[in-house]
């Protein structure tokens, strides 16, 4: 299947390779109907017997925590031929829905300039120095996405109908609570996290994108000027070598350790990063199995964001390989731990160009583009995570039209953002590209959790804990065999405790507090 996908995912419009896939997934499907049983057979097992055979069996005891993740689903498992039809049905109902947005997407042209673009390439205009081009861009997506409305809307309902239906089956106390449960963590730990996000908008996003107004000299800003490049940015392009020299160096600075890990995935082929037509958008990192090494796949085009985009999906690589000791069962690890080390490979990366900035206006554009990155993942996420859970909610009460789900949209964004910014007509269909919603709803929390639990994690290491080194080594090799208390313990931090968030949201807000100094 790994192999599958990722030859699916370097050409999505071939044919040949999307066949392949399907062919593999239903095969797939096929061989694992008849092992649906074994958990619902675990999950009849009585609780004192399971702990007895814990107590008795130290090998055995070392797999708790998948019990306990299969455990946690209990309430909720239906009978065994319910549940085999269900895992039969999946081919036919949301992976084929999945194929059918993944498709439509890469297969959606743009023009700009007479030129054809894919949707990467387009989205590529919107960090442009040229405001006109930038404008021409979200223009140019606004016209595409709306023409192709009705079908993601479509989409979209179908989706959010068949998870209702399954969750009122299974008794799910929420359209969140499945999300919460795979992720192994406590539905008040995210409302803690949403509430603490969602109350910093104003001295976060606000306070920076009012900065960014005043920098690009602007009244007010639109959209499109979201993502643009500082008037003071350089605008050259960084080349291959060089993104990848600097990322290995940030990980050899922290721990030489680190950048060995990491230098297969450039010398040996594990990394695919050049633009291609038909090629997914977006990066990735995926482990395949705990015996092979993982890949790495990205659209490398030589911005700063993307050697942060390196540095980030670098990270997972160097995770994904410490974790692989743990074998295939207790390797990967839930959502929201799963982006530790990628945030953290970021921040290292980042802290190094900092400290080797020329000067004030080189370190006042890392600085904005660090912020900007961060208000993307901790902001922009939370308000992704709050349209999904309206979305959720409205298409409970019956169907939704493209024009409600554009509401929706539009209320998170205005609240996130901020009074700096107006909304051109058409930015209301810009929900229709994001993946997440389609593949994993409520994922989204996920990059929030990670940033703002990588934002404490550096807080402690940069106040020099002792073996900070060696305890992070040992929290990546855990993959999924811990929980995030016991994860975090070692470091004096538990995200069950609301001044945890605060302590992440702080080290952003101290970056916006450094760039109103320099204007001082």
């Amino acid at each position: 299947m790994s192999y599958a996908g990722l030859r699916y995912y370097q050409i999505t419009t071939d044919a040949e390779r999307a066949k392949f896939m399907a062919d593999a997934q239903d095969k797939i499907t096929t061989f694992t109907t008849p092992l649906v049983f074994y958990s619902l057979e675990i999950n009849r097992i009585d609780d004192a017997v399971l702990e007895a055979h814990f107590a008795a069996n130290a090998d055995l005891a070392r797999y708790k925590p998948i019990f306990d993740r299969l455990r946690a689903m209990k309430p909720h498992q239906l009978s065994d031929e319910l549940e085999q039809f269900l895992h039969d049905q999946s081919t036919v109902g949301s992976a084929a829905w999945n194929r059918l947005f993944d498709e439509t997407i890469a297969g959606l042209t743009f023009t700009i300039d007479g030129e054809e673009l894919n949707l990467e390439a387009t989205l590529n205009f919107l960090t442009e120095p040229d405001r006109a081009q930038r404008e021409a861009a979200v223009h140019e997506l606004a016209r595409v996405f709306g023409e192709n409305i009705k079908l993601f809307a479509r989409v979209h309902n179908t989706l959010a109908k068949e998870k209702e239906i399954e969750d009122r089956w299974r008794k799910m106390p929420s359209p969140q609570a499945g999300r919460h449960l795979s992720n192994h963590v406590e539905p008040e730990v995210v409302e803690a996290l949403r509430n603490a996000v969602v109350n910093a908008y104003p001295k976060l996003s606000h306070r920076y994108y009012e900065l960014k107004r005043k920098w690009m000299g602007l009244d007010v800003m639109q959209v499109w000027d979201r993502n643009a490049p500082l008037p003071m940015e350089d605008t050259s392009t960084v080349d291959w070598d060089t993104a990848t020299n600097t990322v290995l160096d940030a990980y050899a600075d922290f721990d030489p350790e680190m950048a060995k890990i990491a230098k297969p995935f450039f010398t040996d082929g594990w990394i695919d990063a050049g633009v291609k037509p038909g090629k997914a958008p977006g990066a990735f990192a995926h482990p395949t199995v705990v015996d092979v090494h993982p890949y790495v796949m990205l659209n490398y085009l030589g911005k700063p964001r993307d050697v942060m985009t390196l540095a980030h999906e670098l990270g997972h690589g160097v995770h994904q390989v410490l974790a692989a000791g743990q074998g295939e069962l207790l390797a990967s690890t839930p959502l929201t731990l799963a982006e530790t080390a990628s945030v953290f490979g970021e921040m290292l990366t980042f802290k190094k160009l900092l400290t080797e900035a020329k000067d004030d206006t080189q370190r006042k554009v890392l600085l904005a583009g660090k912020v900007e990155d961060m208000i993307n993942t901790v902001v922009r996420q939370i308000a992704f995570y709050d349209f999904e859970c309206k979305l959720h909610d409205a298409r409970r009460e019956g169907e939704l039209t493209p024009e409600d789900i554009g509401a929706l949209w539009m209320s998170v964004q205005g609240e996130s953002l901020g009074p700096a910014f107006t909304f051109a007509e058409g930015y209301e269909h810009f929900w229709a590209y994001i993946p997440h919603f389609v593949h994993s709803p409520f994922y989204v929390y996920a990059y929030a959790f990670g940033d703002g639990l990588v934002n404490a994690l550096y807080a402690v290491y940069e106040e020099g804990d002792p073996g900070f080194q060696e305890k992070y080594f040992e929290m990546l090799k855990a993959g999924g065999s811990k929980h995030h208390k016991e994860l975090l313990a070692p470091f004096g931090l538990d995200a069950s405790d609301p001044a945890f968030w605060d302590k992440g949201l702080s080290m952003i807000s101290g970056f916006i507090d450094q760039l109103e100094a320099m204007e001082d």
